[in-house]
């Protein structure tokens, strides 16, 4: 059977989750990052309810006169989170990467929530 790297993501994103986990008081945010566009959300895992959640294709991120999910797009992302946690008061959260390689669009995203004062 062929391995592909999407089967590999997701076995490392399995292997992560075992770890990983967010609750009431600090919520896990993952990030998912396809070709075109870059979303995360704000997870209580207890629950399972979304807290927050922003991506490239969200209405906030194109009144920016943005496109897509480049690095500047990824910056806007994470600055966009980190403002709605602010809302619902969420100060520190768990990173999940989901499988991801922490490089170039993930990095940008999580430097530019870090910026705007999520602390993780």
């Amino acid at each position: 059977m062929k391995k592909t790297s999407e089967a590999a993501r997701q076995k490392r994103h399995a292997r992560i989750r075992r770890r990983v986990s967010g609750g009431p008081e600090r919520p896990r945010m993952c990030i998912f990052r396809s070709d075109r566009h870059i979303y995360v959300q704000i997870v209580d895992d207890t629950t399972g309810k979304v807290l927050a959640s922003a991506s490239s294709l969200s209405k906030e991120f194109k009144e920016q006169g943005l496109k897509g999910a480049g690095l500047a797009g990824a910056k806007a992302v994470g600055a966009l989170i980190a403002q709605k946690a602010g809302e619902q008061s969420i100060a520190q959260v768990v990173f999940d990467r989901c499988g991801f390689i922490y490089h170039g669009r993930v990095k940008a995203l999580a430097d530019a929530a870090r910026e705007k004062g999520l602390k993780f």
